[in-house]
């Protein structure tokens, strides 16, 4: 018979399985540095060379990455879901903007119920505290401050939904958002009053998350990304009067 005696699983390969549970997680984040080899073998308890093997695996599979007198670190294991030469068009293109806020209004609303359904107490805390930053930015009167929050508190709630395909779609999403390719986040902050008014959306999720309202939180998504596509079109309609208006001061200027 083609039985074999079953083994104990080598530590090796425990640590192997604990590492690619935590990226696809998303608790461990693409260029993330990990723990010295010291320190990561005392957290696992396995010796250096069963961590040094577990590495190695990790290493050829393309989860892990060294780089020299730096450490190890997580790979970018998300890459881009878009060619450079559509991430030019999505940059150049106005409906692209508007499809990606509808994208998010979409995703992030499903993301936030499930975060008030799934979301542990410690997702929540941590939602919770970058709310409470945001607020101190607001306070400070620093926008860009205030505009890199709002990134952070964002992907907090989706990493708190506990959807792993989410979680590293909405990464890779907002990869693209970070670098400005669909519009700067800092332009919406520099209004105090839309400011202010972010800054109660962002409250109303909050408050939602934290009572575990599913229903209100994804409600308050839907109404913050309303905001922001209404506001993107106030801004790209001045821009094109702009522009047009330099058109004619330049049409007039070779009469």
């Amino acid at each position: 018979m083609p039985f074999k005696k079953i083994e104990s699983e080598k530590l090796a390969s425990a640590v192997v399985r604990q590492i690619e549970d935590l990226i696809l997680q998303g608790i461990l984040r693409p260029g993330e540095r990990l723990p010295s080899e010291r320190e990561l073998s005392e957290r696992f308890g396995v010796s250096r060379p069963s961590l040094r093997e577990a590495v190695a695996e990790l290493q050829k599979s393309g989860l892990l990455c060294t780089k020299a007198g730096s450490g190890i670190f997580v790979a970018d294991v998300l890459g881009s879901a878009f060619s450079p030469a559509l991430i030019r068009l999505f940059s150049s293109n106005e409906q692209a903007l508007f499809d990606y806020i509808s994208f998010r209004r979409d995703l992030e609303g499903l993301a936030a119920e499930r975060a008030a359904t799934y979301g542990s107490d410690t997702d929540l805390k941590v939602v919770d505290t970058l709310f409470a930053q945001m607020e101190a930015a607001h306070a400070k009167r620093n926008p860009a401050e205030e505009a890199q929050i709002d990134a952070q508190f964002h992907m907090a709630i989706i990493e708190a939904s506990h959807n792993v395909v989410m979680i590293h779609m909405m990464r890779a999403m907002f990869d693209l958002l970070a670098e400005g390719v669909f519009y700067n986040r800092a332009i919406m902050f520099r209004n105090r009053t839309t400011r202010v008014r972010l800054l109660d959306q962002h409250r109303a999720m909050n408050a939602a998350l934290q009572a575990r309202d599913p229903v209100a939180a994804r409600a308050a998504v839907a109404g913050h990304m309303d905001f922001v596509d209404h506001e993107m079109s106030v801004i790209r309609r001045a821009e094109r009067n702009e522009a047009t208006a330099l058109l004619r001061l330049s049409h007039n200027d070779e009469r």
